[in-house]
C-alpha cells in the first residue's frame, strides 16, 4: 500500500517522468553510434512521454496504456546485446515495471526479450531479477506468458555457472510462491461472491481445469507439472524445460504444500492432485527404502542390491510426507497410514544409520504435533481392523531407542572408536561432582550420555523442547548420506519420547480441565434452570480417545523410558525422564487408568530407592507389569530390568529397612533425583493417586530410612542419626538436600488439605498399611522402625483439622494400635501422633466452634482416654503431658469432655511409678486451682475421687499429702460457690431423676437420699476417711486434720439430715477403723526410713504410729461433738451417738499407750466444755467459736418473730432452699443433759477405776504403769465433770472419787522418766498430778461450802481423804506388789519403778487440811464424825517420829498445823465438853504431845548449833500453847488429861538433870531454853490461884521441891570438884549442868517475884534461901560462863534481904 501511495504520488509521478526522459537520454546516447535505430526509438520515445505528460491528467494510466509504445525503445536496446546497453535497458524497464505502467502485451513482449537474452546466455542474474520484478510487481502476466517465465528461470537454474544457478533457484522457488500467493490473493478477493457449483472431478487431462479462476488456473498447471517433472515425465504447460532434478523437484512441492495448505484444502482440483498424483509418486519413490536391508556388517560384502537408498531423495520424500501428514492428514487418510507405517520399518536396525536418522526425526516432528497424535489415535487406533498406528510409533521409538543399546550401532564406526577413557571418565567426573572433576577425568568434559551395560551413548542437544528442528532432513545440499554422529538417533529419540509425552499429556489435560469448568458451570445453570435433554454428545468420545491414546501407548513409553531412566548418567536428563513418568502418572490417574499409573509410579519408585532392593509392593506390582508382552508388528518388545552395575555418584550410604538384613544400601544422585520426583508427584497429583498411595508412601519411607530421617515435632522429618548400625553416610552434597527434602515431604503432607474427601481417605489408607507393616517387622526385634508412616499420619491429621470428623476414626484407632507396640520408639511415636492431634484438634477454631459441637470434642477426647487401655509408662507419661498442656491451653472450654479427661487424670495405679503419678497429679492440681469453676458440677464429685485416689497410691509420699491439700481447696471451693453449685447439681439431679424414672430404675448415686449438694461433701468426707486409715502415718495424719478441719469450717452447709451419715457412716465408722488398727498394729521397731531419713523414737513402730492417728482421729470427733452440739442433740440418737463416743473415749484412755490414753482424756475434756444452750436466743453461743465470721449471724436465729440478720448468709439459704430452720434449738426449751454428764461420769470413774487398779500379778513381768501426765489429765477433768452432776453427786460418788484419786496419787514412775516428772529431792514441790488431785478436792469442799446442808455431811470424808494424804509424808502408799525404790536412791538407767516424793504432797494436803478445818471447825458434822480427833491422830504419826520423818520440814509443819488446827478446834471441843463428842480426843492428844516433845528418835549428829535452837524454839511453842491455851481452861478438860500435861512439864523442866548422867546423855545438847519454858509453866501453873484441885498443887509443890533439892546437889558437887582439880578445868557436861542449874534457879525467882505471895508455900522459901550459901561458895569457880550464871542467880536474892513486914518466923518454919 505504501509503495502504491509513494509511485502514483505528483513527487513520484515527475520523478517517473524525467528519470524515463532520462533514461531515454543516455540510450540515444550510447546507441548513436553502432545502433542508430535504437537511437530514433529513444529520442521518438522522449516525445511521446512528454506528449503523454502534457496531454493526461492521470499520467500512469495513460502511461500504461501506452506501455508497448513506451517500452519499445528498451527492447530494441536489448536486442542489441550490448551489455551495457542491455544493464541500461533492463533497469529502466525495471523502473517502469515497478511503478507498474507495463500492460499484458507489453509484458509478453518483455518476457520474449528477455527469452531471446536468456538464449544467448547473457546477464543471467539481470534476467532472473527482472522476472522476478515483473511477477512480484503486479498480475499482469497470466498462462503461456507466466509459464515462458517460468520456464526461463527453470533454464537458468541449469546452467553453468554456480552463482546463476543458485540465483535461479531461489528465482523458481519465489515464482513458484508467487504463483500461490496471487491464487491466495484471488481466492480472498472472491470469498464473499456464492461459489460456482465445483467441477466433476475428470481424468488427469489438465484441460479439466476449466472451473478455475485465471491465477488458480496457473498454480494448478504449475503443481500438475512439478509433480510430472519429478515424476520423469514430461510437462503439460511449463514448455520449453529442458532438464530437471527430482531433489529440485521434491523441493518445491514441499514447499508449496508447506506454505499454501488452504489451497489444496478448500479446492478439489487440489485436492485431486495430491490424492492422485502427490502420493503416489511419494510411495514410488520410496520403494527402494522399502526394500533395501542393510547387511549385519558394516561393509557391504553381500552383492550390492537393485537400487541403494538415494539420501537427497529419501530425505526429501520424508520431509513431503512430514508436511502431507501435518497438512493433509484429514484428506489423506489411507495413505498417511501408509506414510506412517513406513516411517515405522525405517527406524529398524537394519536400515542405515542415515535413514534411520531421517526417519527418527521425521517421527519427531509427529511428536510435537500432539493433536495429530490424537487423530492417528482416532482414525486408526480406535477403528477395528485398522492398523494401531499410533501404538506402533510410540513402541517403534521405544524399541528403536532399546535397539541403539542392545545392538552397537552398526555401520557406524564411530561408536567403536570412543576413546577407551570416555565412559569412564564420563562416570569418574559425575562421581566427582561437577566441572571440577574435568582435569581428573584426563581434561574431558564431562557430557550428558546414557550408559547402559556397557553401551555408552552421548545425548546431544538437538532441538529446543516442543520443536522438532531436524538436523538431516535440512542437509539439503548433501548428496552422499552424512555420517552421523554417536548418539544423535538417541538424542533425537529421546526428544521425540519427552514430547510425544509432554504434548500428550498437557493436550489432554487442558481440554480435561476445560470440560470440568464447562461441566461446573452446566452443574451452576441446571441449578437455575432444569437441563435440557440436548448434551453435547462429543463428550464421552473425547474421553474414551484420550483413554485409547494412553492405553496405547503407555507400555512402549514405560519400557523406553524406564531404560532412559536406568542409563541416564545426566541429571537434566534424569529430570526430564522423570517429568515424563510423572505426567504419564499424573494423566492416567486423572483419566482413572489405575494400570497404566501404577506401572508409571511404580517405575519411578525402583528408580528412587537403590538397584534390587527387595521392596515387596513393587516387585508385584512390576511382575504384574511383566507379563504383559506387547509387540511392534511381530516383534516383542522387553521390558529392560535396570543394569546393576551404576556409573552414578553415590551420596548417601544406609541401612535398608527391609526384614532381612542386606548390609548397608547405597543411594546415587539419581535416587534423590528419582526420590523428589515422586514427592512431587504426590504434592503436585496427589487427588488422583488412589490406591496407588501406598506405593509412593511405602518407597518414601524406604528413602526416608535410608537417608536416616527422623520424625521430628509435629511429625515433620529431620537428619537425624540413626541409632543402631553402621551409621548412615552422607555426603555434603546430599546434605544439603535433606532439609529440603523433608520440606517438600513436609509440603506433600500439608497439601493432602487440597484432596478430596476420597483421595485423603486413599493417603490415611495407604499410611495405615503401611504403618502396620512398620510395626509387623518391628516386632520381635530391637531394630529402630520405621516412624515414617505414624509421622506422617500426624502431619496429614494436623493439616486436614478442618474436616477432621471424616478421618479421626480410621487415624486414632490405628494410632492407638501403634501406641500398644512393644518397641518403645515406635509408641512413643505413637502416642506423639496422637496427643499432638488431640491438641491440635482441640485448639482448632472449629465451625461451628467446639463448645457447640459437643459430639465432636468428645470424639477428639476419646483416644485420650482409649490412651489410658495402655499399660506403657512412656505412653501414659505422654498422656498425662497431653492432658497437661490441654488443660493449660483449653481447660476453660472443655465442658462434657472434662469426665473424660478427670477419667485420665484418675486412672493411675501404683504399679506405673512415680514419675507417672507425678505428671497425672500436676495435672489435677491445675485442674483444681484453675478449673473447678468452668467445670460442670456434676463433674466435682469426679475431681474429689481422683484427688482421693492420689492421696491413696502409695508411690510418693509428697503427692498423697499434696493431694490431701488439693481436697481441702476443693471444700474450700464448695464453701465459696455453694449456692450456685447447689443449683447446677439440682437442675442436673432433676434431669437425671426424670431418666431413671422413665426406664423405671431408682437413681443411682452415692448417698442418694441426701440432696446433691451434701453428697458432695459426703463423697469428699468417705474420701478423706479412706485416707485417714492409710497405712502410711503422714497421710494419715494429714487426712485426718483436713477432714475434721473442713468439717469445722463448712460443717453448716450440711442440711441436719445429713449430719446423721456425717457422724455415724464417716465419723463412728472411722473411729471403729482406726481403734482397730491400732490395737492390731505391729510392735516391731520400724528400722529408719528409707534412706536417710531418721524417725524419731516416739514413732518408730508402726503401733505408735497408728497411736497418733487414733489421737488426732478422737480429738476431731469430740471436737465436732463440741462445736455442733447443738445440731447433733436434734437428731434422734444423739444420746446414743454420745455413748458410742464416750466408749471411744474409754477404750482409747485405757490403751496401753501413754499418748493415745492421753488424748483420750482431752478429748473427754473437750466435750466436757459443752455449753448448755442459753435460753435467750438472742447470745451467740459457744457454737460459733470456729465458725467463719460470715456464718456468724446466720448462726443467730430468727427468734421470736426477729428479722434475720443478714438473710443472705449460705447457711441461711441453703437452709431456706431445704426449708429448715438453722440448726438452733427453738427458744425456751432447755435440752436436759443430765443424762449425758452422768454416762460421762460412769465412763470417768470406768476410766479411773481400771487404770489405778495395781497390777495383780507378780513382779517379774513387765506391768504398764500409767504415766503420771495422764493420771493428771484424768483427775483434772474431774472439776469440770462435776460442774454437770453436782446436783446429783452423792456420798457414794465421793467415795469413788476418793478411790480413784488415791489410788491416782500412789502410781509409782518409772525411773527413766522420773527426771522429767520429779523435782529434784531437795526442792518440796509438788508433782502436777498431785496439785491437780488437791484441786479436784478443793473444788468438791468449795462446792460443798456454797452447797446446801445435806452437801456438809461431805466435809468429813474429804478431811479423811485429805488425811489420808497425810501420811503419805510418813510411810508412802503401796501399789500392788510392786517394789518402789526411794528416790534418792535409784539408780536413773535401770528400769524400776521410783516412789514419788510424797512429802510435799502430804504436807501441802496437811495445809489443805488446816484451812478447811479453819473453815468447817464448828460444822456439825465436822463435830459429829471427829474430825479434830482424827487430825490429831495423823499428826501425831510425823510428830512421833520427828528426827526420823522423811523429810525435817514435815514434822516441821505437823507442828505448826497442830498449833493452828488446836488453835481453831480447842475451843469448839471444850464448847462441847457436855456432848462428849470429844472425849476420844483428849488422850490422843495428850499423847500426841508426849510423842513430840520426848521423842524417841535422836537428832541427826550434823545438826548446828542454830538448827537445834530453832527446833526447841518449836517445842517451846507447843509448851507455850499448852501454857496459853489449855492449863488456863483446866476446868472445862478432863483431868486426867491436865494430870499428863502437869507430869510432861515437869518431865521437861528436870529433863535434863536426870540423876544418873551417862555419857550419853551429857552428849545430848540439853533443851535449856525448853526446859526452862517448861519450868516456868509449870511454876506459874503451880502458884497460879486458879487451882482447881489440890492435887494438882501439890504435884506441883512437889515437883518444885524436888528441884530446889537438885540444884543444892549440882552446886554442892561443883564447888567440891572445883576445889579439887586445881588449876584444871572441869569437864563440858559439868560446866553445862551448872550453868542450866543456875538459869533454873534465876527462873524460879522471877516466878516467885511475879506470884501472889500467898500461893507460895512456905517450905519453898525455905529451901529458896537455903541455896544462897551454897550459890555464894560457887563465886569462886574459874569458869566465866559460870560466873555469869551466878550473877544471873544472886541478882535476885536482893529482892529477899530486907526482912518480911509480918509473921517472919512463919517464913522459917
Amino acid at each position: 500500500m505504501s509503495v502504491k501511495m509513494s509511485t502514483s504520488s505528483p513527487e513520484a509521478v515527475k520523478k517517473l517522468l524525467e528519470n524515463m526522459q532520462a533514461d531515454l537520454r543516455s540510450l540515444s546516447m550510447e546507441c548513436k553510434k553502432k545502433f542508430p535505430p535504437v537511437k530514433e526509438a529513444a529520442e521518438s520515445g522522449i516525445v511521446k512521454i512528454k506528449t503523454i505528460a502534457a496531454r493526461n491528467t492521470d499520467i500512469l494510466a495513460a502511461l500504461k496504456e501506452n506501455s508497448s509504445e513506451v517500452v519499445q525503445p528498451f527492447l530494441m536496446g536489448c536486442g542489441t546485446k550490448e551489455p551495457k546497453i542491455t544493464l541500461l535497458c533492463l533497469a529502466a524497464i525495471q523502473r517502469l515495471m515497478s511503478h507498474e505502467v507495463v500492460s499484458e502485451p507489453a509484458a509478453g513482449n518483455i518476457i520474449n526479450m528477455l527469452w531471446q537474452l536468456m538464449e544467448n546466455g547473457l546477464e543471467e542474474l539481470k534476467l532472473l531479477q527482472t522476472v522476478l520484478v515483473l511477477l512480484t510487481t503486479n498480475t499482469v502476466v497470466h498462462d503461456e506468458v507466466l509459464s515462458k517465465a517460468i520456464v526461463l528461470c527453470f533454464r537458468l537454474h541449469f546452467t553453468k555457472d554456480n552463482i546463476t544457478n543458485n540465483t535461479a533457484a531461489a528465482t523458481v522457488r519465489q515464482v513458484v510462491t508467487v504463483v500461490f500467493e496471487r491464487m491466495v490473493a484471488e481466492d480472498e478477493k472472491f470469498k464473499g461472491l456464492t461459489e460456482e457449483p465445483p467441477a466433476v472431478q475428470g481424468n488427469s487431462n489438465r484441460r479439466s481445469v476449466s472451473t478455475l479462476r485465471p491465477s488458480a488456473k496457473d498454480a494448478y498447471m504449475l503443481f500438475q507439472d512439478l509433480c510430472q517433472l519429478v515424476n520423469a515425465d514430461a510437462p503439460y504447460w511449463l514448455v520449453g524445460m529442458t532438464e530437471m532434478t527430482r531433489t529440485f523437484g521434491l523441493e518445491l512441492l514441499e514447499s508449496v504444500l508447506n506454505d499454501f495448505p488452504e489451497v489444496f484444502l478448500q479446492h478439489q482440483e487440489f485436492s485431486f492432485l495430491l490424492k492422485e498424483r502427490v502420493c503416489p509418486l511419494v510411495i514410488k519413490l520410496f520403494s527402494p527404502n522399502i526394500k533395501f536391508r542393510q547387511g549385519c556388517s558394516s561393509s557391504a560384502s553381500s552383492p550390492a542390491p537393485v537400487e541403494k537408498p538415494y539420501f537427497p531423495i529419501c530425505m526429501r520424500l520424508l520431509r513431503v510426507v512430514s508436511v502431507l501428514i501435518k497438512h493433509f492428514y484429514s484428506l489423506l487418510v489411507t495413505e498417511c497410514e501408509i506414510f506412517l507405517s513406513l516411517l515405522v520399518k525405517f527406524l529398524d536396525g537394519e536400515k542405515p544409520q542415515w535413514l534411520r536418522a531421517v526417519a527418527v526425526e521425521s517421527v519427531h516432528r509427529l511428536c510435537v504435533q500432539p493433536h495429530l497424535l490424537r487423530s492417528f489415535c482416532q482414525s486408526y487406533d480406535m477403528k477395528q481392523h485398522s492398523t494401531k498406528v499410533f501404538r506402533d510409533i510410540v513402541n517403534a521409538l521405544g524399541s528403536f531407542i532399546q535397539s541403539l543399546f542392545i545392538l552397537p550401532s552398526a555401520g557406524n564406526t564411530s561408536s567403536t572408536s570412543t576413546p577407551a577413557g570416555g565412559s569412564v571418565s564420563g562416570s569418574q567426573g559425575s562421581a566427582q561432582g561437577g566441572p571440577g572433576a574435568a582435569a581428573a577425568g584426563g581434561g574431558l568434559i564431562t557430557q550428558a550420555a546414557f550408559e547402559y551395560r556397557g553401551t555408552w551413548i552421548p545425548l546431544m542437544n538437538v532441538s529446543v523442547q516442543g520443536s522438532a528442528k531436524a538436523t538431516y532432513l535440512e542437509m539439503l545440499d548433501k548428496v552422499e548420506p552424512p555420517s552421523i554422529p554417536e548418539g544423535y538417533a538417541m538424542s533425537v529419540a529421546f526428544s521425540a519420547l519427552l514430547d510425544l509425552v509432554r504434548g500428550m499429556t498437557s493436550m489432554i489435560e487442558r481440554e480435561l480441565s476445560k470440560q470440568e469448568q464447562e461441566a461446573a458451570l452446566r452443574k451452576e445453570a441446571e441449578l437455575v434452570s432444569p437441563p435440557q435433554r440436548d448434551s453435547c454428545p462429543q463428550e464421552p468420545m473425547a474421553h474414551e480417545v484420550w483413554e485409547e491414546m494412553v492405553n496405547a501407548c503407555w507400555c512402549g513409553l514405560l519400557a523406553a523410558l524406564s531404560l532412559l531412566l536406568d542409563a541416564s548418567t545426566d541429571e537434566t536428563a534424569t529430570e526430564n525422564i522423570l517429568k515424563a513418568e510423572l505426567s504419564m502418572a499424573s494423566l492416567c490417574g486423572r483419566l482413572g487408568l489405575v494400570t497404566p499409573r501404577d506401572a508409571f509410579i511404580t517405575a519411578i519408585c525402583k528408580a528412587s530407592l537403590p538397584p534390587h532392593y527387595a521392596l515387596t509392593i513393587l516387585s508385584s506390582n512390576a511382575a504384574n507389569l511383566s507379563n504383559k508382552v506387547y509387540s511392534i508388528q511381530g516383534q516383542s518388545v522387553q521390558m529392560v530390568s535396570p543394569s546393576s552395575e551404576s556409573h552414578q555418584q553415590v551420596v548417601a550410604v544406609g541401612q535398608p529397612l527391609t526384614t532381612q538384613p542386606q548390609g548397608t544400601v547405597v543411594l546415587t544422585a539419581k535416587n534423590i533425583q528419582c526420590m523428589r520426583t515422586l514427592l512431587n508427584l504426590a504434592h503436585c497429583h496427589g487427588a488422583y493417586l488412589g490406591t496407588s498411595w501406598q506405593l509412593v508412601l511405602a518407597t518414601l519411607q524406604h528413602l526416608v530410612w535410608i537417608l536416616g530421617l527422623k520424625p521430628a515435632v509435629g511429625g515433620v522429618l529431620k537428619p537425624g542419626r540413626a541409632v543402631e548400625g553402621p551409621s548412615t553416610v552422607l555426603t555434603t552434597a546430599v546434605m544439603t538436600d535433606l532439609p529440603v527434602i523433608s520440606n517438600i515431604l513436609s509440603r506433600l503432607f500439608e497439601s493432602s488439605q487440597y484432596l478430596d474427601d476420597v483421595s485423603l481417605h486413599h493417603l490415611i489408607n495407604a499410611l495405615c498399611s503401611l504403618s502396620m507393616e512398620a510395626m509387623e517387622m518391628a516386632y520381635g526385634n530391637n531394630k529402630e522402625p520405621s516412624l515414617f508412616a505414624v509421622a506422617k499420619l500426624l502431619e496429614t491429621g494436623l493439616v486436614n483439622m478442618d474436616r477432621i470428623k471424616i478421618l479421626w476414626r480410621p487415624l486414632t484407632a490405628h494410632l492407638l494400635e501403634v501406641c500398644q507396640h512393644p518397641n518403645a520408639r515406635m509408641r512413643e511415636w505413637g502416642a506423639e501422633a496422637i496427643t499432638s492431634l488431640i491438641k491440635a484438634g482441640l485448639s482448632f477454631k472449629h465451625e461451628p466452634p467446639l463448645s457447640q459441637n459437643q459430639r465432636l470434642q468428645l470424639l477428639l477426647l476419646n483416644p485420650l482416654k482409649e490412651l489410658s487401655n495402655v499399660l506403657h509408662a512412656d505412653i501414659r507419661q505422654k498422656q498425662l503431658e497431653c492432658v497437661l498442656q490441654i488443660l493449660q491451653n483449653q481447660g476453660d472450654s472443655l465442658g462434657p469432655g472434662w469426665p473424660l479427661v478427670l477419667g485420665v487424670i484418675g486412672a493411675i495405679r501404683n504399679d506405673q511409678g512415680e514419675s507417672l503419678i507425678r505428671t497425672a497429679f500436676q495435672c489435677l492440681q491445675l485442674v483444681v486451682t484453675d478449673f473447678l469453676p468452668t467445670m460442670p458440677c456434676m463433674c466435682l464429685q469426679i475431681v474429689v475421687d481422683v484427688a482421693g485416689s492420689f492421696g491413696l497410691q502409695n508411690q510418693e509420699l509428697n503427692i498423697s499429702l499434696t493431694s490431701i491439700g488439693l481436697l481441702w481447696n476443693i471444700s474450700d471451693y464448695f464453701f465459696q460457690r455453694g449456692e450456685a453449685i447447689t443449683e447446677e447439681l439440682e437442675r442436673e439431679e432433676a434431669v437425671l431423676l426424670k431418666q431413671a424414672q422413665d426406664k423405671g430404675e431408682p437413681l443411682n448415686r452415692p448417698f442418694h437420699p441426701a440432696p446433691p449438694f451434701d453428697c458432695l461433701w459426703l463423697c469428699l468426707y468417705a474420701k478423706l476417711g479412706e485416707l485417714c486409715v492409710d497405712p502410711r502415718p503422714a497421710v494419715r495424719k494429714s487426712a485426718g486434720q483436713t477432714m475434721f478441719s473442713t468439717i469445722a469450717a463448712h460443717g453448716t452447709l450440711l442440711q441436719p439430715p445429713t449430719w446423721n451419715i456425717v457422724v455415724w457412716k464417716v465419723l463412728f465408722h472411722l473411729l471403729d477403723c482406726v481403734r482397730k488398727s491400732s490395737t492390731t498394729a505391729d510392735k516391731e521397731k520400724i528400722e529408719s526410713g528409707g534412706g536417710n531419713i531418721l524417725i524419731h523414737h516416739s514413732r518408730d513402730t508402726a503401733e505408735k504410729q497408728w497411736a497418733e492417728t487414733w489421737v488426732l482421729t478422737l480429738a476431731g470427733v469430740a471436737r465436732i461433738f463440741n462445736t455442733r452440739r447443738y445440731l447433733l442433740q436434734q437428731l434422734g440418737d444423739f444420746f446414743k451417738a454420745w455413748e458410742v463416743l464416750l466408749d471411744h473415749i474409754q477404750s482409747a484412755a485405757l490403751s496401753k499407750n501413754n499418748e493415745v490414753s492421753l488424748a483420750a482424756l482431752k478429748s473427754f475434756q473437750e466435750i466436757l466444755q459443752l455449753v448448755t444452750p442459753i435460753k435467750d436466743t438472742d447470745k451467740p453461743d459457744a457454737l460459733t467459736m470456729d465458725v467463719p465470721p460470715v456464718l456468724m449471724e446466720s448462726l443467730q436465729g430468727s427468734g421470736l418473730g426477729r428479722p434475720l440478720v443478714r438473710s443472705d448468709s449460705l447457711a441461711e439459704r441453703l437452709a431456706q432452699r431445704y426449708g429448715a430452720q438453722p440448726s438452733l434449738p427453738p427458744p425456751g426449751e432447755e435440752l436436759d443433759d443430765s443424762a449425758l454428764w452422768w454416762s460421762a461420769w460412769n465412763t470417768w470413774y470406768r476410766i479411773g477405776t481400771e487404770c489405778t487398779r495395781p497390777p495383780s500379778g507378780g513382779t517379774d513381768k513387765l506391768v504398764f504403769v500409767p504415766s503420771q501426765p495422764f493420771l493428771t489429765a484424768l483427775i483434772q477433768i474431774f472439776p469440770a465433770l462435776y460442774q454437770h452432776i453436782a446436783g446429783g453427786f452423792s456420798m457414794e460418788d465421793l467415795k469413788k472419787l476418793g478411790v480413784i484419786l488415791h489410788g491416782a496419787v500412789s502410781v509409782p514412775i518409772s525411773s527413766d522418766s522420773s527426771p522429767f516428772i520429779l523435782p529434784s529431792y531437795t526442792e518440796a514441790v509438788l508433782t502436777s498430778l498431785q496439785e491437780v488431785v488437791l484441786t479436784a478436792l478443793d473444788v468438791l469442799q468449795k462446792a460443798i461450802c456454797v452447797g446446801s446442808e445435806n452437801l456438809q455431811v461431805m466435809y468429813p470424808a474429804i478431811f479423811e481423804q485429805l488425811l489420808l494424804f497425810v501420811e503419805f509424808s510418813c510411810k508412802p502408799p503401796q501399789y500392788g506388789k510392786m517394789e518402789t525404790k526411794h528416790v534418792a536412791n535409784a539408780k536413773y538407767n535401770q528400769a524400776e519403778w521410783v516412789a514419788l516424793n510424797y512429802v510435799p504432797f502430804a504436807e501441802r494436803s496437811l495445809e489443805v487440811v488446816v484451812d478447811v478445818y479453819h473453815k468447817t471447825a464448828c460444822h456439825k458434822a465436822v463435830i459429829n464424825e471427829k474430825v479434830l480427833q482424827n487430825i490429831i491422830k495423823t499428826l501425831r504419826i510425823p510428830l512421833g517420829l520427828k528426827y526420823a520423818c522423811p523429810a525435817e520440814s514435815t514434822w516441821n509443819l505437823a507442828v505448826s498445823s497442830l498449833l493452828k488446827v488446836l488453835s481453831i478446834g480447842l475451843p469448839v471441843a471444850r464448847q462441847q465438853t457436855s456432848s462428849g463428842k470429844f472425849d476420844t480426843m483428849w488422850p490422843e492428844l495428850a499423847n500426841t504431845f508426849e510423842d513430840f516433845l520426848f521423842t524417841k528418835s535422836t537428832p541427826p549428829d550434823n545438826l548446828s548449833i542454830q538448827e537445834f535452837q530453832r527446833n526447841e524454839a518449836v517445842d517451846v511453842e507447843v509448851v507455850q500453847l499448852i501454857s496459853t491455851e489449855i492449863l488456863p481452861f483446866a476446868n472445862f478438860i478432863p483431868k486426867e488429861f491436865v494430870g499428863r500435861i502437869m507430869s510432861m512439864l515437869n518431865k521437861g523442866s528436870i529433863h535434863s538433870q536426870s540423876s544418873s548422867f551417862t555419857e550419853a546423855e551429857m552428849d545430848m545438847r540439853m533443851r535449856e531454853e525448853f526446859s526452862k519454858v517448861c519450868f516456868e509453866t509449870l511454876l506459874q501453873f503451880s502458884f497460879s490461884n486458879k487451882v482447881s484441885t489440890p492435887q494438882e498443887g501439890y504435884i506441883s509443890r512437889m515437883a518444885l521441891s524436888v528441884l530446889l533439892q537438885r540444884a543444892q546437889d549440882v552446886l554442892r558437887r561443883y564447888v567440891e570438884d572445883e576445889r579439887l582439880g586445881g588449876r584444871c578445868p572441869l569437864p563440858r557436861q559439868q560446866v553445862t549442868e551448872i550453868i542450866f542449874v543456875l538459869k533454873a534457879i534465876s527462873t524460879l525467882m522471877d516466878s516467885l517475884k511475879k506470884t501472889q505471895p500467898e500461893n507460895v508455900d512456905g517450905n519453898v522459901w525455905a529451901q529458896v534461901i537455903a541455896l544462897y550459901p551454897t550459890l555464894v561458895e560457887c563465886i569462886t569457880c574459874s569458869s566465866p560462863e559460870v560466873s555469869s550464871a551466878l550473877k544471873d542467880a544472886l541478882g535476885p536474892f536482893k529482892d529477899f534481904m530486907q526482912p518480911p513486914v509480918s509473921k517472919v518466923q512463919n517464913g522459917e518454919s
